[in-house]
């Protein structure tokens, strides 16, 4: 009893330490990112440098600064609704076999943020092309800001969905179904399931500023809030509001 609650307090102040690491890097980066220079583009805004290479930089340095970039902000942002899941999980563990605790919570944990990875490789050339379209036709960035408005407000009715409302389901699923046996494959799934119901979230923060601080803030608190809250659903739809709310301020 003493040994299993020394590992769960160990296991906390590692969490805590590890969103703390992430979050201070997170929010460096956001501030270096900003001290940048940024592109003024057609339309009134600016572009990120998130998209550009530096001075001497080759394309697979790029992506290379931008996945370890992503891998910190993803740290930040998820590990608030996802030490709790692991938490559940090592009871589960704990309960059936009560040996290896620690390293098969580590291997759920790595297969859960290598989906966030896979998924931050797909971001990365889509930015980079969206970027380079922008600056090749000055008609079509004129029209970005009022595109992230309606990106927004789309993904704000996203909230509303029963395909919303199925992939919370399925995040919840998956941690009552643990095993001592598949650490890494529900992980993956865990992860899966939440790259899945956070899609327009992170399109809201993408559309944004990726490097957006206050775009971040909301989107973990979103994210949080309607996987934790008891009223995941009620919680989902504010959301929701919130969204569509500021997707019209963008358009207008």
């Amino acid at each position: 009893m003493i040994a299993a609650q020394t590992s769960e307090r160990a296991f906390f102040a590692t969490s805590a330490m590890l969103f703390a690491i992430s979050a201070v890097l997170t929010i460096a980066g956001c501030a270096s990112m900003s001290s940048m220079d940024a592109m003024p583009m057609p339309g009134g805004w600016t572009m990120s440098m998130t998209w550009m290479r530096m001075p001497g930089q080759s394309w697979g340095g790029a992506a290379a600064s931008f996945i370890l970039m992503w891998d910190l902000m993803m740290a930040a942002m998820m590990l608030p609704s996802l030490v709790p899941a692991l938490q559940r999980y090592r009871q589960t563990v704990r309960a059936r076999d009560g040996v290896q605790v620690e390293r098969l919570t580590m291997l759920m944990g790595a297969g859960y943020f290598f989906v966030w990875t896979v998924f931050g490789l797909l971001v990365f050339p889509l930015g980079v092309t969206l970027a380079a379209v922008e600056m090749r036709w000055p008609a079509l960035a004129r029209v970005v800001p009022q595109a992230a408005g309606a990106i927004a407000l789309v993904a704000g009715v996203f909230q509303f969905t029963p395909w919303k409302a199925r992939q919370l389901a399925r995040c919840r699923e998956v941690l009552r179904h643990a095993h001592t046996g598949n650490a890494w494959r529900q992980g993956m799934c865990l992860g899966l399931h939440c790259c899945l119901s956070c899609t327009n979230l992170t399109a809201i923060q993408l559309v944004i500023g990726v490097m957006d601080l206050r775009a971040m803030v909301f989107v973990t608190a979103a994210i949080t809030a309607e996987r934790l809250v008891p009223a995941s659903k009620l919680v989902a739809q504010a959301i929701g509001v919130i969204a569509i709310g500021a997707g019209l301020v963008l358009i207008v």
